[in-house]
């Protein structure tokens, strides 16, 4: 039998082993620019492996601060961001942008308001309203039964600061401007662009390498912020997931959203129904058959392209 010193050792060891399995590995901080650091997270779905860590968090570190764009999933994803930040810096975080409602990007924001409670956090108007109406919760619960309680303790920081478009905050000698949506991947987007870095934070506005879901956007809508973002003539741009790079490499998906959009039209005015449209068009498609959520995502994406197509036309 264990004495009870052994015992009370092997509870420690467990009840350690259950708070580390939560904990996120540390991803590393890539410089884009001058002040801008981006953690390229993993493209897939919020799962066991990922832990829920899936996004692109970015920090720009200004003259007097940090400034932090959409820290991830949950407040173990912000702490792991948090350790990547200390590592270029020990400013402290001044302020936190959310880029759109969707948990896995800003559900972070607990992290970086336990370690820093004066910074101000950020987003679209409608994103803290959406908040506070129930889908902070209901996130919360997603990630956790996603990642079988990886994500457990994760508490919703809404941010309490509304952005309008064309805003400019104007912090330690860096600029952000912000570039607002009325209905784009959400009707809550909102853009970042780091001015003096010519860097733009897109959000899920535009993706690399991964198909994200389209069930809450607007193919017309996500056309016209990509047109918002190109016209910036920024030298990086940041996707919410997948690589950054320049205009012709990080804003593919701009050209998926396009041209899906425009063949299911063509194909509805040739009276075909979704099902039948889709082999149709796939073979158009073949640049992204390999992107992660492709499988998942392109028959759903004509479902809804062709009920936004069907709409415009009463309007």
């Amino acid at each position: 039998m264990k004495s009870s010193t052994s015992l009370l050792i092997s509870l420690l060891c467990l009840s350690f082993n259950v708070f580390a399995s939560g904990d996120i590995p540390d991803y590393k901080a890539e410089k884009i620019s001058p002040h801008t650091w981006v953690i390229h997270g993993p493209v897939a779905l919020p799962n066991v492996e990922n832990r829920g860590f899936m996004n692109n968090p970015s920090f720009t570190i200004t003259d007097t601060g940090v400034v932090v764009i959409d820290p991830g999933s949950s407040v173990q994803a912000g702490e792991m961001v948090l350790r990547q930040i200390k590592k270029q810096t020990d400013k402290p975080v001044t302020h936190v942008f959310s880029t759109h409602i969707h948990g896995d990007h800003w559900l972070g924001n607990h992290a970086m308001k336990n370690a820093y409670p004066n910074a101000k956090f950020y987003a679209h108007p409608e994103m803290i309203k959406q908040a506070h109406a129930g889908e902070a919760e209901a996130w919360i619960s997603m990630m956790d039964q996603l990642t079988e309680g990886a994500t457990r303790g994760t508490k919703a920081v809404i941010p309490a600061q509304a952005l309008s478009n064309g805003q400019e905050l104007k912090t330690g000698g860096i600029t952000f401007r912000t570039y607002l949506s009325d209905h784009a991947h959400t009707k809550t987007d909102a853009m970042i662009e780091v001015v003096e870095d010519s860097v733009i934070i897109l959000g899920d506005n535009v993706l690399s390498q991964r198909i994200g879901r389209m069930d809450d956007g607007s193919f017309r809508g996500s056309a016209k912020a990509c047109e918002i973002a190109r016209a910036t003539g920024v030298k990086t741009y940041v996707p919410g997931h997948g690589p950054s790079g320049d205009a012709n490499t990080a804003l593919t998906f701009c050209d998926y959203l396009s041209l899906l959009y425009e063949q299911v039209g063509l194909q509805v005015e040739e009276g075909l129904s979704d099902f039948e449209i889709k082999p149709v068009i796939l073979p158009k498609f073949k640049a992204f058959e390999k992107w992660s959520g492709f499988d998942l995502e392109f028959g759903k994406h004509i479902s809804l392209a062709m009920l936004e197509y069907e709409t415009a036309s009463f309007e």
